[in-house]
This record gives structure tokens, sequence and C-alpha cells, in this order.
């Protein structure tokens, strides 16, 4: 998802733009939003790899994948479409889903509101969706046991900074039970805070492509 911040706007009309109407100072949230647009910035710049290095890195977070979720029939994973530098992890889906497990992708079916997962498989008719991202077009909806998001950056305490939009915070808020959630990125992507937010949803583990592995 791409960027649409919502820690700007002025102060009388500030309260409906925040998250699932969390009402924060807004000057405390006018701060955090531009210091996450810098970080993300540079971040996404960081991720520009040399191909060589990011086929390297893109094989280590596939190995570890395969370490730390058991793909089998009956489960279902939500995954990710690659955008703006984003790992590839389309091999690992095209194996979750020949080990018999349910692969899914997001689909945003309205501005601001929650996702929806839809069922994804390889070679299967995609679209473009908002923002031009592909979505699968026959996939039925589903609701995913495991929800693989993937990181701009992300804090020691497992907050992710995504990209700007909130759809993942929103989605995930509203899962009961909350599904297991891993944050998946590139080294060198792990921050300090990111200073979270009332409507901030941590990951349950992260896996960064050097090897690091956290959970809460």
């Amino acid at each position: 998802m791409v960027d649409d911040e919502t820690g700007g706007g002025a102060a009388p009309c500030f309260a409906h733009l925040l998250v699932d109407g969390h009402n924060v100072d807004p000057g405390t949230a006018r701060d955090v939003a531009r210091f996450r647009r810098a970080e993300r910035a540079r971040l996404v710049a960081a991720r520009a790899l040399a191909s060589q290095d990011r086929e390297k890195a893109t094989h280590a977070l596939i190995e570890g994948l395969g370490q730390i979720i058991a793909s089998r029939a009956g489960m279902s994973i939500a995954a990710y479409w690659p955008i703006r530098g984003e790992p590839d992890l389309r091999p690992w889906m095209s194996t979750a889903h020949a080990a018999g497990a349910r692969v899914l992708l997001p689909v945003v079916v309205e501005k601001l509101a929650p996702l929806n997962f839809h069922a994804w498989w390889p070679d299967c008719r995609m679209s473009c969706g908002v923002w031009n991202i592909p979505v699968p077009i026959e996939g039925e909806a589903g609701v995913p046991d495991v929800v693989i998001a993937p990181l701009v950056g992300v804090d020691k305490a497992l907050y992710r900074l995504g990209n700007g939009g909130g759809y993942y915070d929103r989605t995930l808020a509203r899962m009961d039970p909350r599904p297991r959630i891993i944050g998946v990125g590139f080294a060198g992507c792990l921050l300090p805070t990111i200073y979270p937010m009332p409507w901030d949803v941590p990951m349950s583990e992260v896996l960064l492509s050097d090897g690091t592995y956290l959970e809460r």
C-alpha cells in the first residue's frame, strides 16, 4: 500500500482523519507523521539494492520463512504483491501453494477501509487494483491464519513502519482472533522506535534478511 498519511490536517478537522477515530494531540501526531515520512523515504531509498545483493537477501528471507512457517493444507496465509522495492516473496508463495496452503493477497475494496484478502495461485488472472497493485480476479475472499506484512521499517517493540496508508493496522485491529503477524524486510530497517500511536498494531514476529528474528 502506498503513502496516504493520516497524521496531517488542520486541528479542527483532525480527529476524523485519524485511524479508527483515535483522538490524540494534533501536534504530537503531526510530529510523529513528519518523523515517519522522513524515515520512510530514507529506508525506501536504502532498499534500492544491486541485483545480486537483492537476490541474496530475498533468498535468505525465503529460507527463513520456510523455517518459521510450516505451510500445509488447510492453512490460509496472506502474503503481498511486491511494490516499491519490497522483497519479492512470490517464489515462496508458489511453494506454499504447492504444499496445500491457501495463499491470499490483500485487496483494497474502499479507501480508508479495512483490507479484504483474496485467494491467489500461480498463473491466476490478475487485474490492476488501487494504485495499480495487481490483485486476483477470480480468487474468493478468505480469512488468514498468518499475515506476512512487508516492512519499510520496524522498531524494537515490533511496531511496523509501512507505506503510510494504515491499511494493515486498520485491518488487523478488527480481526478476532488476531492472526499470527510476521513482518518481513531487508536488513538495516530496524529502528529504536517509530513512536507508536494508539492505532498501531505490533507484529507477532519479525524476520529480516540478515537472519534477525524477533518475536513478542
